[in-house]
């Protein structure tokens, strides 16, 4: 996947599916990395952690994307 970079870590499940759909509004593919196992709702270490990436080409738009929500939520917006 080296076409592929990292724009989001967290541990968060509906913090990464809110980025994930925002990111594929603005028509940026998205693909999750997790080494979760669905029906355990654990999170320690390596387990929990979810990764987002986009195309090298969309990087600096996905960026811009989470930086324009990352504003709007210190601001209170909603």
């Amino acid at each position: 996947m080296s076409e592929w970079t990292e724009v989001l870590f967290t541990y968060d499940e509906v913090e990464a599916e809110i980025v994930k759909d925002l990111l594929e509004a603005e028509n940026i593919q998205v693909v999750l990395k997790s080494l979760k196992i669905t029906p355990y709702p654990v999170s320690i270490g390596r387990i929990g952690e979810i990764r987002l990436l986009v195309r090298n080409e969309d990087f600096e738009k996905a960026k811009d994307v989470l930086k324009i929500m990352q504003d709007s939520s210190e601001n209170g917006v909603k």
